[in-house]
């Protein structure tokens, strides 16, 4: 199961961490060219894997790291967890980066390829010839930028629904919602009020920012497209930004802001033993498939079922999609011993028992075929949805950009103004973005 801090994707190491990744290309050690080799197996080497992880979690990644160093008694591993990407960044600027970096931060591989903080792995899978099939596509996707790989993909997020079955009975649903208008519906059936108003129960909680409802998990049901061919922002261009806003707007008005603030202000933290989902206080939610480990460790007597989040209403070939994002591990510019870090990220992204053991301990979606389909992964019925949908080509990354999750939070922003009734004009002021976004963008990429 994630962390509380790992399952925080994309703008948290952002303020910090994309800034300094520019600086890291000018300042990291020189790199030889062409891939390094591996060391003999009489040679003693120690590398540094530096990871986000803590307490359990790390120690699931290291008992795979020794069985790493069992396959290669001549490597030995330090593993350094409570590393996230700005303290591997600092790292790198200082010429002191660790051999291996695994990152929870996908959004900002963008920044890593383009600035050469971590090494463009092209020439070590050419050299060993690893047939990059054997990875989902999407994992694929979304670690590499502008043709450059410069990540490997270690374990994947995919985001579904989450419903409360019990409040389902109830309220005489037998079938979670497929389309937009059905949720809404649903949504309406399963809120309960307070008598002095207040919301006590909220069927879908509709408010961008809160829990894990964001624009970028939302978006790939309508159909929206961040950028176009060129890279530029085309949220006031593509109308399924508008459907989104405007779906919304009908469960915010539903509710009513004021209650819905006033709601969210006393709801258990997302990550958190008291979440609200697992409390009974919002009776459907979109999440990853991590959630499942939280329910099993912290609410075990909760009724619920998963299934793909709805769609539009206009775009019902899309039911199946859902955003994906994952955990992703590279060799820093500069680092020491790339030869043997590489023996290392090469096992931990394509060995099967590596991936099966990580993803049972982690409880995230492992990201080889065979992997995603060994019958060791550990799977119940509310898991499985996720493994299904891991499987299915239509799944969608955020598209990677050289300052990182800037968009995103840019986009996040305005959502915040538009729920709370200060957007007038939607369509001018998504256009009025598109153009804040590209100019940042024009001002920190390459």
């Amino acid at each position: 199961m994630r962390s509380r801090f790992q399952v925080r994707r994309g703008l948290l190491a952002l303020s910090t961490a994309t800034a300094a990744l520019v600086a890291a290309s000018c300042t990291a050690g020189s790199t030889s060219d062409g891939p390094q080799p591996a060391p003999g197996p009489d040679e003693q080497v120690t590398i540094t894997v530096s990871s986000q992880f803590t307490d359990r979690e790390l120690d699931v990644l290291n008992r795979v790291l020794d069985g790493f160093h069992a396959q290669h008694p001549n490597i030995t591993i330090n593993s350094q967890g409570n590393q996230d990407d700005d303290k591997i960044t600092q790292a790198i600027r200082g010429g002191n980066p660790p051999d291996v970096a695994i990152s929870a931060e996908t959004i900002n591989l963008g920044q890593f390829c383009s600035s050469g903080a971590w090494q463009d792995l092209g020439p070590y899978l050419q050299r060993d010839q690893v047939d990059m099939t054997q990875i989902v596509d999407v994992a694929q996707q979304y670690t590499q930028f502008e043709g450059k790989r410069c990540a490997m993909p270690l374990l994947a997020d995919v985001y579904g629904l989450y419903y409360n079955a019990d409040a389902f009975a109830r309220a005489g649903i037998t079938a979670p919602p497929k389309t937009m208008s059905e949720l809404t519906d649903m949504a309406k059936r399963l809120t309960e009020f307070n008598p002095d108003g207040s919301i006590k129960v909220a069927g879908f909680l509709p408010v961008l920012g809160s829990q894990a409802n964001h624009p970028w998990n939302w978006a790939p049901h309508f159909g929206a497209e961040w950028m176009d061919e060129q890279g530029r922002s085309v949220l006031g261009k593509d109308p399924a930004w508008q459907e989104m806003y405007r779906w919304q707007k009908e469960l915010v008005d539903f509710y009513g802001w004021d209650k819905l603030v006033q709601f969210t202000a006393g709801l258990g933290q997302q990550y958190s033993a008291d979440n609200a989902f697992q409390r009974g206080k919002i009776a459907m939610m979109i999440d990853g498939e991590y959630r499942t480990g939280f329910i099993e460790d912290d609410a075990p007597e909760l009724r619920y079922g998963t299934a793909p989040f709805p769609v539009a209403d206009s775009e019902p070939e899309l039911y199946g999609t859902g955003f994906v994002t994952g955990t992703i591990i590279g060799i820093p510019r500069g680092a020491e011993n790339a030869g043997a870090a590489w023996e290392l990220v090469r096992y931990l992204t394509t060995d099967t028992n590596a991936l099966v053991e990580l993803a049972n301990g982690l409880k995230n979606v492992p990201t080889t075929k065979e992997a995603l389909h060994d019958p060791r992964v550990e799977r119940n019925e509310q898991y499985q949805t996720f493994l299904d949908l891991f499987d299915n080509p239509q799944l969608v990354p955020s598209p990677p950009s050289p300052n990182g999750a800037a968009y995103m939070k840019s986009t996040e922003d305005f959502s915040v103004k538009w729920q709370s009734g200060q957007v007038g004009d939607l369509g001018a002021a998504l256009r009025e973005l598109d153009a804040q976004i590209d100019a940042a963008k024009a001002l920190g990429g390459n």
